[in-house]
C-alpha cells in the first residue's frame, strides 16, 4: 500500500488531525512534509493544527476555525527567543515546536504566544501554509 492509500485508510471522514498525522509520518518513517505532500494529493485534509491555527470547523471562515488566542502576556526572554528564531520574518512550525518545549509550554500555548507578537507562522512542517 503506498503513502496515499495508508493516508486515506487512517482518515476518518477525508481528515487527519495534525497530531495523528505526526505519529504516523513517524510510524511510517517518512517526513511530515512528505506526508503532508502525499495529503495533498488525496481527499485527505489536515486538521487541528496543533498551534491552534486551522481545522477545527469544517470549513475556513467559519467561527471556531482557528482557536488561538493572542496570550495576554508573553514573557521577555520567550518573546526574545522567537524573535531570534523568525527566518525572513516568520516562526517555522518546527522552531515554535523546539521553543515550547524548550519552555516547557504545550503548542496551543505557544500559538496564543506567536499570536499575540503579531508573527507569522511559516512554513508548516506537514506544508499546509
Amino acid at each position: 500500500m503506498d503513502l496515499k492509500e495508508r493516508l486515506q485508510t487512517a482518515a476518518q471522514d477525508n481528515q487527519l488531525p495534525c497530531a495523528v498525522a505526526h505519529k504516523l509520518a513517524l510510524e511510517w518513517g517518512v517526513t511530515p512534509e512528505a506526508l503532508g505532500a502525499a495529503a495533498n494529493e488525496t481527499t485527505v485534509r489536515i486538521t487541528r493544527c496543533q498551534l491552534g491555527f486551522f481545522g477545527y470547523a469544517p470549513q475556513k471562515g467559519m467561527p471556531g476555525y482557528a482557536v488561538v488566542r493572542p496570550a495576554e502576556h508573553v514573557p521577555d526572554d520567550l518573546a526574545g527567543a522567537i524573535r531570534a528564531a523568525l527566518v525572513n520574518g516568520r516562526l517555522p512550525c518546527w522552531a515554535a515546536w523546539e521553543l515550547a518545549r524548550r519552555y516547557d509550554l504545550n503548542y496551543r500555548q505557544m500559538g496564543d504566544a506567536v499570536e499575540a507578537l503579531g508573527i507569522k507562522v511559516k512554513p508548516c512542517q506537514l506544508g499546509c501554509f
